[in-house]
């Protein structure tokens, strides 16, 4: 289990501080996480992918530079700076950075007993 870099009492961090491309693949760090919600900065590497797979909690990927795709069940979605995701629990869905990507991910817990 990886140790948060902020405190449930930090309310700040700037990109430029936590952003860090590995050579290749991609790099995972929670920036914070709760019983509900965990926080992750995500950055791949130019060319990297994450390959199909799902997940049991929502998911949302808040694009915060870089380009790529995620493919999200059937559909293309293009991924660039300002592109907010969100990706139902369950769903199959994949990634591939074209140029370097850094995407903040929150997963949370679905809502059970609603439609919503």
């Amino acid at each position: 289990m990886s140790t948060a870099i902020l405190s449930l009492k930090t309310t700040k961090t700037n990109w430029s501080d936590v952003i860090e491309y590995p050579q290749s693949g991609a790099k995972s760090k929670i920036l914070l996480e709760d019983k509900n919600c965990r926080y992750t900065l995500m950055s791949l590497a130019a060319e990297s992918t994450i390959a199909e797979h799902t997940n049991p909690r929502n998911a949302t990927v808040n694009v915060i530079e870089g380009q790529g795709v995620l493919m999200l069940e059937d559909e293309e979605i293009v991924l660039e700076s300002g592109v907010f995701a969100f990706i139902p629990a369950n769903a199959r869905h994949a990634l591939k950075a074209a140029i370097n990507l850094a995407f903040l991910l929150t997963l949370s817990e679905p809502v059970t007993g609603s439609n919503h």
